[in-house]
This record gives structure tokens, sequence and C-alpha cells, in this order.
């Protein structure tokens, strides 16, 4: 039997699953660099973690890592149901209250370091915490996309830890009833972009977002999120959210100290805001939600088990992406 302990939690009703213990050895590279280790030779470990029969297509994961910078607290790699994401913001928040939970960290801010850069997390009380981004910025505005079956739809091309297509000009009602015609439309939006070969700087574009009228006039706009596994975000999404201020900032209607209110499409609710940079139209966002630790678990894998590493990969399962279960919580799972 192998053993992988992780922690769960919800931010916003988008769950995350931290992994603590029984995680592969990735090397002791940067964090970009074990990241694509684990992307190229543990993707089985990634599969099993995330993946049904022991997750589902909305968990998202993250690598508890010891960090390569000596000022952070933790190194983390985010992972779903299909591959390795650059960063997360729901499962930073959702790693800052882990953390809290454990006693490894406490009120106030916390360095963190990520595949693309590192952040900065602010534990505050009430499970509340903040998570300041890496720099984000609009890439493209006004992009049209005729979508076959559809018609046109119009949105911006921006960064905000991973790339999104933002679509504010759509015929679509953002209500909850409507998720499953919401995510048909966004996985046929984001075909049609592949199909006209449109894509951020160095990335493809995984995350389609759509918005509206925010339900509570106390909040500023409405999302719904398709995130790259085809699941929807129950959360109003970190990264998309930082995408989506960089936007605002772009077209002058957002500033340095005003505060944005991101719904979700469950009606949960982000607090942002920006700081700007040297860089034009590159902004540094902070983005403020609740988390709340939901279980503390021991993932069990028989080798024996046709599934041990998720139903969709259990034929390339490999036995070594499995760390020793006599070792206990991995030094690669134990943070500075």
């Amino acid at each position: 039997m192998k053993r992988i302990q992780v922690i769960d939690s919800h931010t916003g009703g988008e769950p995350t699953r931290v992994v603590i213990g029984g995680g592969p050895d990735l090397g002791r590279g940067s964090m970009a660099e074990r990241a694509s280790v684990f992307r190229d030779q543990f993707d089985s470990f990634r599969s099993c973690v995330v993946n049904e029969p022991r997750g589902s297509d909305v968990l998202v994961g993250g690598l508890l890592c010891e960090p390569s910078d000596p000022e952070c607290t933790a190194g983390v790699i985010f992972f779903n149901n299909v591959g390795v994401l650059g960063m997360c913001g729901h499962g930073a928040i959702g790693l800052a209250v882990t953390l809290a939970h454990l006693g490894r960290i406490g009120i106030g801010e916390h360095r963190i370091e990520t595949p693309v850069g590192i952040v900065t997390v602010t534990v505050l009380p009430g499970h509340r915490v903040t998570v300041r981004n890496v720099p984000s910025y609009r890439f493209m505005k006004d992009v049209p996309v005729d979508v076959p079956g559809y018609g046109r739809v119009i949105g911006d091309i921006a960064w905000g830890g991973n790339w999104f297509y933002l679509v504010g000009e759509h015929r679509e009602d953002l209500q909850f009833e409507n998720v499953e015609r919401l995510t048909s439309i966004s996985k046929q939006i984001r075909r049609a972009l592949e199909a006209n070969n449109l894509a951020g700087q160095g990335g493809g574009i995984d995350h389609i977002e759509l918005f509206g009228p925010s339900a509570d006039p106390a909040n500023h706009s409405r999302n719904f999120v398709l995130c790259p596994g085809g699941a929807y975000d129950r959360s109003p999404c970190g990264t998309g959210t930082s995408a989506k201020l960089a936007c605002l900032y772009a077209d002058g209607k957002l500033h340095p100290g005003q505060s944005w209110r991101q719904e979700s499409i469950i009606g949960s609710v982000f607090e942002g805001s920006i700081e700007i940079t040297t860089v034009p139209d590159v902004v540094v966002p902070s983005i403020t939600g609740t988390a709340f630790i939901t279980a503390e678990s021991m993932l069990v894998v028989d080798e024996d088990d046709p599934l041990k590493a998720g139903v969709g990969d259990w034929l390339h399962s490999q036995d070594t992406c499995f760390a020793d279960p006599k070792a206990g919580i991995s030094a690669e799972a134990r943070p500075g």
C-alpha cells in the first residue's frame, strides 16, 4: 500500500487538496524546474490525487514543496484534472488556510514560491487570506472570435498567472441554473480560439471567463469561468479576477486604492485591488477570499488496483511515481 497525506479545503466553494506527505522527490531546482519534472515524470501521481475515484474534475491539487528561495515559507505546484497550473488564486488561499491549520504559519504575511513567481499570502482573522499575485496585464483588447453555431464574441486576452479570454460581449444569462449551457458555450469559444491560433505570450489560452451583471448590488460583476479540464470554477477565480483587474486598469476603470468585488456563478465573492508597476499597463493584483478546511485524509493506493492512477490514466500508471510510504512526510513536503 502507498499512502499520500492530504488536507482538503474550499475557497468560495472551489476545492483545493494540498499534498503534505507522500509526494514525489522533484529535486532541488526552482519551482518552475520542479514543475517541469512533475509534469514530465509524475503525471500519474497528479491524476491519482485529483481524478476519480479519489477526486473529481473540479478538484485542484497543490503539491507542498520546500522552497528554493530561503525567504519563502513554502513552495507549491498547483495541478488539476488535466495538467499542471502556473498559479491558482483560490488554491493559494486554500494553501494559506491549510498551513495555518497545521500551525506552520500564523496571522501576517508569508511568501510562497510558485512556478510563475513568488506570491505573498497575508493570513487574516476569520479564515480570510489576501494573495498578492504575480504581475498581470492585458495582452490583446477586443479580440473577435467567430464561434461555429453560436456567432461572434469579443473579448480580451490577459494574463493573471494563467492565460484568459475574458468575454463581456455575449448573449448569456450568468445564472447558476445555466451552468451546463455556459460550460458548453465556453468550450466552443476555447475551441474557436485554438482554431484561429489565438493565444497568449508563450502559452495557450486555457481559461474562458464570461462576465455579466452581479446578482448582489454590493458587487461589481458576476463571472463564469471555464477551467482547463472542462469544469467550471465555483469561486470567482483568483487568477481570472487578476486578469480582469488588469483589463479594468488598462481601460482606466480601476485605480490603486479602489476595490473590485467579483462575484462567482454561485455567488461567492473575491475582493480585488491593484498596485501599479513601472511597466505600462502591468499591475500587481491582490485578491482576498475566505477558505475553510474540509478534510484531513490519507489517500491509499493499492498496487493491485487497475485504477490506482485515476480514471482515464490507469493504463499509464507508474510504480515510480509514489514516494516511499514508510518515509512519513517527505523532505519535499516540509516547508521552511
